[in-house]
């Protein structure tokens, strides 16, 4: 092997090496014990475990409609409204998970990340001319930079940040190379580029996507080099094509296309979660080091406007690259000299993301608002600073001796470190997720011991998914827990809300204890597992009518948050029918004084499970503010219709035949809206205030 590359791989072997000791030493994960538990097991944790867990099952493969059989039951989780970004890197986890366990396979994730985003960073700095011991020390401050790192397990696909500099790279190449060919390593690094942010987290794409296509009207406007504007767009196009390919499901697969959207995004939204430059240099409100946590705390007390705080913090290593480079922006300014590229992609990307920046006026005016939280473009300027910093120490000290070089280096990426790193986490924090996780276990073990292959289980209380507030002490996505930690059984929970598919289960919620058990034994569910942080009394009074009912077979936790209820099951169990009509587009996401509000035409929406018709009869109770004719639409006729005003009317069917699957009607009025009030969701046509639901398969009805 050549000196110098064996030179080479010694110095990336070493940093792969420090980058692994410092996330081991951060999160304590020295032995298989330690590698066995996650580093977080709460909140959005549970969520990106459960999508591992279901990679692993084979539940979501690209290009396949992605049902999670597990989940959902009896019908299994459409979640091809809600899709899943980095599909092979999860499907590698979850394959790997089930070889050394769904945990493990999730810290070899996060470690991934850092070391990926370390190597990424420093071949990009070699590649860009940067002395190797200052990339060695970019490499860390950008892999372990305070606004990807700190996210963790719960924001998993944003700490694959090691796209960026890959991304980039490929930028620069194609405003200003003038050696990029189709057959080179340029063109390889716009594929690369492409592929992974095509597949990856979608705000890198959009952040990537904005600077590739200035990167082409600089080429268009400049040299107009015919091999830079071809590979750039073939790099965005292929970009674009992975994106799409990936995330096919949301437009092939979806089975209620008219439904409500499952993430609820809106203008508010695109200035609460939009960059806010001063927090690029707020340190934490927990920094390690008392007097920059001080300017945290204050930064808390007196700001009123919250999103993801603290997430942008650059550092105080970032920080100096920033200032250096808006130092020598404002001096070419003057000069009257070309501005460095990485001043103009961070000042386009301040002015994209910022609040009140361009990012704002298209969610304003164009209904742009799907990305509301561009804060998390610093990933880009913290890449963009650091090459910059580092670039220009490489060259201030060209002319030190390399034991100097080296030492300076060595010194800059400790205390860039020391300042990025979140505390360690507390040990009696450790301590609960790994009780957590034995309780969880423990439980589980005991219910698949007593519960047949593919036993159902009902979940307490009812909850959507995803992102919704839980009630009382429960946290969101928490009822992901026993799907964890068992391998073969199948649970209530993980139906899409806002879906018809799952309305059925909404339709249990406080009926009476018997009623309940009885339509849950004739579904063919055999436990119900009540989580009592989610109950006011914690469960308490169901718990006793299940005792006076005489279900005492029962498993509980050892924490004592969980309890399962075995339940008796029918041998001859039927798919459960909703009761009610489901919300779909049209419809104000949150009633009004009892009234769901609709703006014009508005869709209501009905799951079949059965293989046959189902005849319906619907009853509506609609109000309106002011007179108005709403007629009920289906498979484009007109089924009824109503003279509906402020005191309301009823909107009778009779006999609705509705095939198998998802089944639609369409509430419309012919008369003009108008706004009725100044505050949010006040267009409103028509309301709906009582809704009721009879349905039968031929001459026998469900009540």
């Amino acid at each position: 092997m050549p000196l110098s590359l064996l030179s080479a791989s010694w110095r990336v072997g070493l940093l792969v090496l420090f980058t692994v000791l410092v996330w081991a030493a951060h999160y304590g994960r020295w032995t298989p014990a330690d590698w066995a538990l996650p580093t977080d097991y709460a909140g959005d944790a549970h969520e990106v475990l459960a999508r591992i867990k279901a990679a692993g099952e084979g539940e979501t493969w690209p290009l396949r409609s992605q049902e999670i059989r597990r989940l959902g039951a009896p019908f299994g989780a459409d979640w091809n409204a809600y899709p899943t970004p980095d599909k092979p890197l999860m499907l590698a986890l979850g394959a790997l998970g089930r070889r050394i366990g769904l945990f493990a396979a999730a810290n070899l994730g996060l470690l991934l990340a850092q070391v990926s985003a370390a190597l990424a960073f420093y071949l990009v700095a070699r590649r860009l001319a940067v002395r190797w011991e200052w990339a060695w020390a970019g490499a860390l401050l950008f892999a372990y930079t305070y606004h990807t790192f700190h996210r963790g397990l719960a924001h998993f696909s944003f700490v694959f940040t090691w796209t960026v500099p890959v991304g980039l790279l490929a930028v620069w190449l194609v405003a200003q190379s003038r050696r990029l060919r189709w057959r080179s390593g340029g063109a390889a690094v716009c594929g690369v580029a492409a592929l992974g942010l095509g597949w990856g987290n979608p705000y890198l794409l959009l952040f990537w996507g904005q600077l590739l296509v200035w990167a082409l009207v600089f080429q268009w406007f400049g040299p107009r080099r015919r091999e830079n504007l071809g590979i750039g767009l073939a790099a965005g196009g292929l970009a674009v094509a992975v994106f799409l390919a990936a995330n096919l499901e949301f437009w092939v697969h979806a089975t209620e296309p008219e439904g409500l959207p499952l993430l609820t995004r809106n203008y508010g939204g695109t200035e609460r979660y939009a960059l806010k430059p001063v927090e690029m240099f707020i340190p934490p409100e927990f920094h390690r080091w008392e007097p920059l946590a001080a300017l945290g705390q204050r930064y808390q007390r007196w700001s009123e406007w919250h999103g993801e705080p603290f997430l942008p913090y650059l550092g105080v290593c970032g920080m100096a690259g920033f200032l250096l480079l808006a130092g020598v922006a404002v001096r070419r300014l003057l000069q009257r000299r070309p501005l460095p590229g990485a001043a103009l992609a961070g000042a386009w990307l301040l002015a994209y993301a910022s609040v009140g920046g361009v990012t704002n006026v298209l969610a304003f005016f164009g209904g742009f608002q799907l990305f509301r939280a561009t804060n998390r473009a610093a990933v880009f300027l913290s890449a963009l600073v650091l090459f910059f910093l580092v670039g220009r120490l490489s060259r201030w000290t060209a002319g030190w001796s390399p034991v100097a070089r080296v030492a300076t280096a060595l010194i800059l990426a400790g205390a860039g470190l020391l300042d990025q790193l979140p505390r360690r986490p507390e040990p009696a924090h450790r301590e609960r997720i790994a009780a957590a996780v034995r309780s969880d276990a423990r439980l589980m073990a005991e219910l698949e011991a007593a519960l047949p292959v593919g036993a159902q289980v009902f979940q307490l209380p009812v909850m959507g998914f995803p992102e919704v507030v839980p009630p009382h002490r429960l946290t969101d996505y928490e009822h992901f827990r026993p799907y964890l930690l068992s391998e073969h059984l199948h649970f209530s929970y993980g139906a899409a809300k806002h879906r018809a598919r799952g309305r059925w289960q909404r339709d249990l919620e406080g009926r009476p204890t018997e009623e309940l058990v009885r339509r849950l034994e004739a579904a063919g569910f055999a436990a119900l597992h009540l989580n009592r942080k989610g109950f006011e009394d914690r469960g308490e009074r169901l718990l006793r009518d299940l005792e006076q009912l005489g279900y005492t077979r029962r498993l509980q936790s050892a924490l004592g948050n969980q309890v399962v209820v075995l339940l008796r099951p029918s041998p001859q169990p039927q798919p459960p029918l909703a009761r009610a009509l489901t919300f779909g587009q049209g419809w104000h996401l949150r009633p009004d004084a009892g009234v769901r509000w609709a703006g014009g035409r508005a869709v209501l929406s009905y799951y079949n499970p059965y293989s046959g018709s189902v005849e319906v009869d619907v009853r509506l109770e609609l109000v309106a503010p002011r007179p108005r004719r709403v007629r009920l639409e289906h498979a484009g006729r007109i089924r009824a219709e109503a003279a509906v005003d402020a005191e309301g009317a009823v909107l009778r069917v009779r006999g609705l035949s509705l095939p198998p699957g998802i089944s639609t009607v369409v509430l419309t009025s012919p008369d003009p809206v108008r706004r009725e009030g100044a505050g949010p969701n006040q267009l409103r046509a028509f309301g709906l205030r009582e809704q009721t639901v009879r349905v039968g398969t031929s001459d026998r009805f469900a009540d």
